[in-house]
């Protein structure tokens, strides 16, 4: 009886281990946030006026209020998001560092290339969604069928900001496509030769996934969100020829 104890709570031990990890990581990412959004806090207008361009860039289209709280409510959603922003590096690395918990004995310092890697190809989303997809998809859906009948588009700041976000969001982690690619390669579940194979079944994939969680309907912005994680996956093979064959020499020695 006493040694089945015993194996249970052997057994137990890799859980409670994970547990704190993931404690660890809430703990320091809530914190980086807090700091974050303090720094936000004393810029939020002028992050919003700047994220609030492509519609204010737009003829008759005019934001409204339409309760009190609001106001407040989305400078609290941008200093809080300004915070996310600010903290991504240390968000990154405690994702990262926690999902890939070998790298912190043996290969730790492939956090130095996959963090940074992460980060920019983030940013690198979030930014083509803004500058390119996101001005054409304001557009198609405020004025579509606008000819039919006569009106004048209002938005609210609350529902063009939690739009906005979710158009960001979704960039953000489809470019995320070559970083959870390479990774399988070097661990060996997936190989460049295998992904090359299915170049038309990835792009079919991709574009069947840009239609489901593209924010806009129209094809334009489904086809310039398939059409850079398309890139992506090309530039994953040839990267991923180079990190199979390092993991071989590897192997060898």
């Amino acid at each position: 009886m006493r040694r089945r104890k015993r194996q249970l709570n052997e057994a137990n031990l890799p859980l409670m281990e994970h547990l704190k990890a993931l404690r660890k990581v809430l703990v320091i990412s809530a914190y980086a946030i807090a700091i974050g959004s303090i720094i936000g806090w004393l810029f939020s207008d002028q992050v919003f006026a700047y994220i609030a361009r492509p519609v204010t860039v737009l003829e008759k289209v005019t934001f409204i209020t339409t309760t009190p709280l609001e106001p407040m409510l989305v400078k609290l959603k941008v200093s809080v998001v300004s915070g996310v922003v600010l903290s991504l590096p240390i968000l990154m690395w405690q994702i990262w560092g926690f999902i890939l918990p070998a790298l912190k004995q043996n290969e730790r310092k492939y956090l130095y290339i996959i963090v940074p890697s992460s980060v920019l190809l983030f940013l690198g989303g979030a930014a083509l969604c803004f500058f390119v997809v996101l001005p054409l998809g304001i557009k198609f859906l405020l004025f579509v069928g606008g000819g039919a009948i006569q009106s004048t588009p209002f938005l609210t700041k609350t529902s063009y900001l939690s739009f906005l976000l979710a158009f960001l969001l979704t960039f953000g982690l489809i470019f995320q496509l070559p970083i959870v690619l390479l990774i399988l390669v070097r661990i060996g579940l997936l190989s460049p030769q295998t992904l090359a194979k299915k170049r038309r079944w990835a792009l079919l994939t991709m574009v069947i996934l840009a239609v489901i969680v593209s924010p806009t309907p129209d094809l334009v912005t489904q086809l310039l969100m398939a059409g850079p994680m398309y890139l992506l996956y090309e530039v994953s093979i040839w990267l991923g020829y180079l990190i199979a064959r390092k993991r071989e020499k590897d192997l060898a020695l």
